[in-house]
């Protein structure tokens, strides 16, 4: 029971700066290039020790600190490991405090809470791990907010809440919508425009439990073989 509930799972999401790190970059093929668990697992370790390389040189670089955090919730994710998972929680909060206007940051904290919920289900993600759906939400709507005119943001944000709430088919399909004419400087830019494309086709049906299926399949990790 322990091991599963290790499942909790820090966010899911790759930030997406308009130029990309070594870290990032690998971070961006293990999360959505690879249907092998341990091909991702193999590409994390990676990321991380480039993170750690770059912070021993520089402690404080935001970057650096922001990878750090995302690897370490990718491979609680993908290991079931719920100190990594904790771990992922307190450095994005510590980095959310550091630059709160950083829509990055809010779009890792809503993943964070919103992975756990689709893991297990709301009432075992809150009491192992303190996950709520309303802070992430709250999360996921400055990231948009802070993030307005980033396929990124608005993309991701349609998959997120559609995959929590198939009845939320509206305002997915108004973030998927958007995420059609927002701007695609980055590689995540451009997948999340893709993705809300797809998005769209059981949004526009009004099919609400096969837009949220196709999120799951869509969003970090989720064409791995289990």
């Amino acid at each position: 029971m322990i091991k599963y509930m290790a499942a909790f799972v820090a966010a899911t999401i790759v930030v997406a700066a308009p130029s990309y790190g070594a870290a990032r970059e690998v971070l961006v093929s293990a999360a959505f290039q690879t249907t092998d668990k341990r091909v991702a697992l193999a590409r994390i370790d990676q990321a991380l020790a480039l993170t750690r390389q770059r912070l021993a040189a520089d402690p404080d670089n935001y970057e650096a600190l922001m990878q750090k955090a995302a690897a370490t919730g990718y491979r609680g994710k993908l290991t079931r490991n719920l100190g990594d998972a904790k771990e992922a929680r307190r450095e994005f909060e510590a980095l959310a405090r550091i630059n709160p206007r950083d829509p990055e940051i809010h779009l890792l904290l809503a993943g964070w809470h919103l992975d756990a919920i689709a893991d297990v289900g709301s009432f075992l993600a809150g009491a192992v791990v303190g996950a709520r759906g309303s802070s992430g939400l709250a999360a996921l709507d400055r990231a948009v907010a802070l993030g307005r005119g980033r396929a990124f943001f608005s993309g991701f944000a349609a998959m997120m809440r559609i995959r929590l709430d198939p009845r939320d088919i509206a305002c997915a399909r108004a973030l998927a919508e958007a995420a059609l004419n927002d701007e695609t400087p980055t590689v995540l830019d451009r997948i999340a425009r893709r993705d809300a494309e797809l998005l769209l086709v059981p949004l526009r049906a009004s099919d609400g439990k096969a837009a949220a299926a196709l999120a799951r399949r869509l969003l970090p990790f989720g064409t791995l073989a289990h």
